[in-house]
């Protein structure tokens, strides 16, 4: 019997990397989709899609940096109208909770007459360890807008986890999950919570989304990300669906997902967010 083959677009990302290790795991024949992989895949570079493509039979999507950008549907719509002629039997996608646009790229997937699941994530509990709320922790000063709303953080394990559950088992298919951690917290409580966790004196600054933005737009920030950013907060941590937690995980993986605290816990032993580390990239 023919092995299943399985591309991860955004193999190397915070998801991704973490579903092609526990494929391999499971001894799963597994493609990294990349711009540095051995067989390259680049959003930005269509003709890299083909030869990406040639041979799998489900795939999981990530896109990138968000499917609210400008662009993104036509890209999904393009990617999954290629792989429908490779033979690509079922897909896998990583959306946002709460975000409608977002909600028209899954449309294209739930349409294109494959077998999905499609995986709504709330917002990632690595954005402050792995992303754009790294530096602040590091430099002790949190200056952020939207900071009354609760937001119960995921694991991108979690996700991961959920993912290749839904890669590897029919019963997932036509699926959506909704995935969140177990409880809430505001932008100030996670600053309080990091800085016992780490014994670090870590201040937080509320301003408002017209000075965030400012800043960022006096920031050398890649194309599109300060819009990105502006948009996060105007119109999903504001999203009162994003406050709402979801069983969806348990459903899913038959346990409990992580939370908060056991991954400031974890991420405070590191020595991720002491003063003197080297602030990542």
């Amino acid at each position: 019997m023919k092995k299943t083959k399985f591309l991860i677009i955004g193999g190397t990302g915070k998801t991704g990397r973490k579903v092609v290790e526990s494929l391999r795991v499971l001894n799963q024949e597994v493609r990294v989709g990349s711009r540095g992989a051995e067989i390259p895949f680049d959003w930005d570079n269509p003709k890299t899609w083909d030869d990406a493509l040639n041979g799998i039979d489900k795939m999981y999507i990530t896109f990138q940096p968000d499917l609210a950008v400008p662009g993104a549907k036509d890209a999904i719509e393009a990617l999954v109208n290629l792989a429908k002629t490779k033979g690509v039997q079922k897909v896998v996608l990583l959306s946002g909770k709460g975000e409608q646009e977002a909600e028209r790229c899954e449309a294209v997937i739930m349409n294109s007459g494959l077998d999905y699941t499609i995986v709504r994530a709330n917002w990632f509990m690595q954005n402050f360890s792995e992303s754009f709320l790294l530096d602040p922790i590091v430099q002790g000063v949190v200056a952020l807008p939207m900071y009354q709303y609760k937001v119960p953080y995921v694991d991108t394990g979690d996700i991961a986890d959920v993912v290749v559950e839904s890669l590897l088992h029919e019963e997932h298919n036509g699926k959506i999950y909704q995935l969140t951690g177990p409880e809430g917290y505001t932008f100030p409580e996670v600053v309080e919570l990091i800085a016992e966790r780490t014994g670090r004196e870590i201040e937080f600054v509320p301003i408002s989304l017209e000075d965030y933005v400012k800043v960022l737009n006096s920031m050398d920030l890649p194309e599109g990300y300060s819009w990105l950013l502006e948009y996060l907060f105007s119109h999903i941590i504001t999203n009162l669906s994003n406050e709402e937690i979801t069983d969806d995980i348990e459903l899913v993986l038959k346990r409990k997902p992580r939370s908060f605290s056991d991954f400031a816990t974890e991420m405070a032993h590191s020595g991720i967010w002491n003063a003197t580390a080297t602030i990542s990239e």
